[in-house]
């Protein structure tokens, strides 16, 4: 039902998580990201806490494989679950529970792990992870890039009809956390379309919040 990616960009230290579902509102439930210490994508039949419980490991300074070993050694119906984890210095890690859905497959590249089930075939992680180690530009860029080779290379064994891609960088906040949770068809295009509008204003939402003194104005009502 999912094909996700976990990734970081060695040059800013952002780490980042991009993903498409055939279920609604995927970006609500599987991306966990926690500035500073990594990201986490918790899928197939989604309990969203383990990506909370990753999270805290990894703080703890517990490496991604350990992490996802302990976090899942301790729930039940792991074998129903596949998470991905990658942390703040670029090392992976993935798990596919034996009752994950469908063809299924996770794979680790460069700074980066992706994963998915109900997939059309399993070269689509494959390429998600070729596709991000090629890519240019900004880290969003990049898992954008990865999720549109997914679709490229035949995507989910039916149509998806959300996704969601989330970044964090310096701050406490998502610097990127766009969305589409619903769409009949391409929803992946959707959201490239949100970010090639979001990705300018970016900064400047940046600026807004450190030194409001220093914010551009955009000319709406009550923005001086």
């Amino acid at each position: 039902m999912t094909f996700s990616i976990a990734a970081r960009c060695a040059k800013t230290g952002q780490l980042g998580v991009a993903l498409s579902s055939s279920s609604i509102a995927v970006g609500a439930r599987c991306p966990w990201l926690l500035a500073g210490v990594g990201a986490v994508s918790s899928q197939n039949i989604t309990l969203p806490m383990l990506g909370q419980q990753v999270l805290e490991k990894l703080e703890q300074g517990v490496p991604p494989g350990a992490a996802l070993d302990n976090v899942l050694a301790n729930q039940r119906f792991s074998e129903y679950r596949q998470v991905i984890a990658i942390d703040s210095a670029g090392v992976t890690a993935g798990f596919s529970g034996e009752q994950t859905l469908g063809v299924y497959h996770a794979a680790q590249g460069r700074d980066c792990v992706a994963a998915g089930n109900m997939l059309a075939d399993q070269q689509v992680i494959n390429a998600m992870v070729a596709a991000f180690e090629r890519a240019t530009g900004q880290l969003t860029d990049r898992l954008m890039a990865a999720l549109q080779a997914a679709v490229d290379n035949g995507g989910e064994a039916g149509p998806v009809h959300s996704a969601a891609v989330k970044v964090v960088g310096s701050y406490s906040w998502p610097i990127v956390d766009l969305r589409v949770d619903w769409a009949e068809h391409d929803p992946i295009g959707e959201l490239a379309a949100l970010w090639q509008a979001y990705a300018p204003q970016m900064q400047a939402y940046i600026v807004r919040a450190v030194d409001p003194r220093e914010a551009p104005s955009y000319g709406v009502p009550g923005d001086e």
